[in-house]
């Protein structure tokens, strides 16, 4: 607050002058000071985004001149080579999507629900390992209730769903997931005899395997066009195997990408 001069003299009497000139050269200095760190425009400061992985999410989701429609579904995983992009499983759907959630425009209105993923003990753990990277024939009823036959190879375990596993297929090489021991137990899945893949290639103690996750990668479809994307994963019961996300597409491929030269 401002003095009097009046107070000023009053106090004087019965405090050092000299005294009384050093803590109001001091108090000025403090308020300048004070003064200039609070000069210019402040900045916002930036709020890191909430770990999503595991969470329930629902959206809103517009394409080109078409209706929004709502999904609903739970986030599986954030891809580390790409952090914008995350692995999901809609409500309804079979196979895993990859999304930039917070920077697509085509999503709107991303609400994280209070329901979390419901953690559930797998029946049989012995026979889950068994059928990781193996070749299976997947069996799926049709409209007419006859068999219709796929044949595919179990990639692993989903993330955050722990019953379900991911798959592909040799008719639509994209990453689904399924439950896939119940569908063994049903008889409507069965393991394919490996006697005649070959081996895996022994390496020796220290031997770095090269990996192409991060890798830009160049697709040419059979009209000509070519199409681009990153190699965002690698099996690890297949090395030779990987998850490809295009630029064009929201769906997660999967190809055996062996080196030729």
């Amino acid at each position: 607050s401002i003095l009097s001069c009046k107070s000023i003299q009053l106090y004087i009497s019965d405090v050092n002058f000299e005294y009384l000139c050093t803590c109001l050269i001091l108090m000025f200095v403090s308020v300048y000071r004070k003064h200039r760190n609070n000069v210019g425009p402040s900045k916002p400061i930036s709020q890191p985004r909430r770990n999503i992985v595991g969470c329930r999410i629902q959206h809103g989701w517009k394409e080109g001149s078409g209706p929004v429609t709502q999904w609903k579904g739970t986030v599986l995983d954030q891809v580390p080579v790409n952090p914008s992009l995350y692995l999901i499983k809609y409500d309804g759907f079979d196979c895993v999507y990859g999304l930039e959630l917070h920077k697509d425009e085509r999503v709107s209105a991303l609400e994280v629900l209070p329901d979390r993923v419901a953690s559930s003990r797998i029946s049989d753990a012995h026979l889950a390992d068994t059928m990781i990277g193996k070749a299976v024939e997947h069996m799926f009823e049709t409209e007419d209730g006859s068999k219709d036959e796929w044949r595919g190879m179990v990639l692993a375990r989903a993330p955050i769903m722990n019953t379900w596993f991911y798959i592909t297929y040799e008719k639509d090489p994209v990453l689904y997931m399924y439950q896939l021991l119940d569908d063994y137990k049903e008889g409507d899945l069965r393991i394919m005899p490996d006697s005649n893949d070959s081996p895996p290639a022994e390496r020796e103690p220290g031997e770095v395997v090269d990996s192409l996750v991060g890798k830009q990668v160049e697709y040419a479809k059979e009209d000509g066009s070519k199409r681009t994307g990153m190699v965002i994963h690698q099996v690890e019961a297949k090395p030779s195997v990987y998850f490809i996300k295009f630029d064009d597409d929201f769906h997660i491929y999967v190809y055996d990408l062996v080196k030729t030269s």
